[in-house]
């Protein structure tokens, strides 16, 4: 059952999501080679600490840490680790705030010192197809559309998109309905209303879209070893039109 939210709840869950973002855009100003994850890991935790928030994956199913840290061919859920980045990686942050119990969800690609041209590429295409989904963000619409518009145009530039990991609905708990394929065909799935609040966060490789898990049975990687990168934001439904409630911009 996919549950609606009141304006109200929406509101507070656009307070999480501004924190959410001022977040990011501090993890921002410390990629560079020779910082670890394990430095960004600490950060997060006591910037939520400072601003009343706490980190909801957490003791999530087990999940012992404030962010998930995934590198070059880290797909998702990868740990924070004390070992350094180097020039030309890529890393992935994800993190869900809770504040107040209102929760937001977003992922961040970031580019280490200089990267190659595939890399950059790679993270252009990949955030670009994050606002190609959010275009087709619109009641009357359905969920299938957004899949659809995100897949076709990164296929398009030369990427394949991560079938194993979609996005989903979010609320008073981390997962809820709907889920949201970034792949498929257009017109499929639950039709878009008012009141819905969902992620959208597709995770782009340079080669085959298939993935493992490693031993941890959390992080997932490229089959074929090659990069991936996600963006992701938590997007709502209002009577006014959509609100992209972790925005950066």
């Amino acid at each position: 059952m996919i549950v609606l939210k009141s304006p109200r709840e929406i509101e507070q869950m656009h307070e999480a999501g501004k924190l959410l973002a001022a977040t990011h855009k501090e993890i921002a100003k410390m990629i560079k080679p020779g910082v670890t994850t394990w430095d960004i890991e600490v950060f997060v935790d006591e910037f939520l600490k400072k601003h009343g928030a706490t980190p909801e994956q957490k003791g999530y199913r087990g999940y012992k840490y404030a962010t998930c840290a995934s590198i070059n061919d880290e797909i998702c859920h990868g740990f924070p680790r004390k070992e350094a980045l180097k020039q030309g990686d890529i890393v992935t942050i994800d993190m869900v705030v809770n504040l107040n119990g209102a929760l937001a969800d977003s992922a961040w690609s970031y580019g280490v010192g200089e990267v190659s041209e595939e890399t950059q590429k790679l993270l252009d295409v990949t955030k670009a197809s994050l606002y190609k989904g959010i275009e087709q963000v619109k009641v009357g619409n359905r969920i299938g559309d957004i899949g659809h518009a995100i897949q076709t145009y990164a296929e398009a530039q030369g990427f394949s998109v991560v079938r194993d990991f979609i996005g989903h609905g979010i609320g008073p708990s981390i997962h809820e309905k709907p889920e949201v394929p970034h792949f498929g065909l257009p017109g499929k799935g639950a039709r878009i209303k008012e009141g819905m609040v969902f992620t959208i966060e597709p995770m782009i490789n340079v080669g085959h879209w298939a993935s493992k898990m490693d031993s941890n049975a959390w992080t997932a990687r490229t089959m074929d070893g090659s990069l991936s990168a996600q963006y992701e934001h938590t997007i709502a439904v209002t009577k006014d039109g959509i609100k992209i409630l972790t925005e950066q911009e």
